[in-house]
């Protein structure tokens, strides 16, 4: 093989591999699909990594718009360019320098399912070319809730009279900006602990934790958990208390021990009259 054969040869193989590595340089990670309540708010977690490595926000301009649709912005740092109908609903949380991407979405209606999709834009080079990428192919779509989520609750099956009764109430959302607020029909601040976490990408949960001293009026009681969401939607769910009494056998001791004291007593009379008349 003569010098120029190899020479095609070794350049073939140097994009064969080189290739790979220019393409994985622009790279989105968004959640595809979530739910998200109407009249409430929704978070779509979005990150990129791109060719500059790392860079200041200021010199990153980030855009979303809908699907391949360049021209209908859904958010973008000039608000006269996005879409009347989201002025004011959308922003950016974190640091496009840092790779953050995440749009928030608030107001939700329900014609806001989607797709939307990333783009990013590089201040122009010295050459006063633009350097931009779209992420079409990793797009969010959102599931419209028209109602909100009931909250879950978890205790035991009874409560044992003058013992400490637990019971827990968990929710799930999708807007931790702005997460649901649990409430309770009964209880005091201090007897409640509240708990927010991630479970997967895009999904959040609250969850509230009600302690108290279960008595024996409270047999039978109704306890309520409110979950209140976000632009005020609302859902509830209860549980009936079942209060298991403490046996007291003071009404069996008491009688007994007084009993063998009486004759106890008695017998000790007895033994002394014997012993004097003899």
């Amino acid at each position: 093989m003569d010098k120029d054969g190899r020479m095609i040869i070794y350049t073939l193989l140097l994009a064969a591999i080189s290739g790979p590595v220019v393409a994985k340089e622009w790279t989105a990670n968004v959640v595809n699909e979530l739910e998200a309540l109407v009249s409430s708010c929704v978070v779509i977690p979005c990150s990129f990594t791109h060719p500059g490595g790392h860079m200041s926000s200021s010199t990153l301009r980030g855009l979303w718009h809908v699907s391949r649709h360049l021209d209908q912005r859904i958010y973008y740092d000039d608000k006269s360019r996005v879409l009347e109908n989201y002025r004011g609903r959308t922003k950016l949380l974190g640091h496009l320098g840092q790779g953050n991407c995440t749009l928030e979405i608030t107001e939700i209606k329900d014609h806001d399912n989607g797709p939307f999709c990333f783009r990013i834009e590089l201040a122009p080079t010295s050459s006063g070319t633009l350097d931009k990428f779209s992420f079409v192919q990793n797009c969010a779509k959102l599931i419209m809730q028209p109602d909100p989520p009931k909250p879950e609750m978890n205790h035991p099956k009874t409560a044992i009279q003058g013992h400490p009764f637990t019971v827990t109430c968990t929710v799930a959302h999708t807007c931790p900006t702005h997460a649901p607020k649990l409430t309770w029909s009964r209880g005091t601040e201090d007897g409640i602990t509240e708990v927010h976490r991630k479970t997967h990408s895009g999904i959040w949960e609250v969850q509230s934790i009600l302690t108290f001293i279960a008595e024996e009026k409270d047999d039978h009681s109704v306890i309520t958990c409110t979950s209140t969401f976000n632009g005020g939607r609302s859902s509830s769910e209860t549980l009936t208390l079942f209060v298991k009494r403490t046996e007291n056998y003071n009404h069996i001791i008491i009688p007994t021990v007084v009993g063998l004291g009486t004759a106890l007593i008695f017998a000790v009379f007895c033994l002394f009259m014997v012993k004097k008349y003899k």
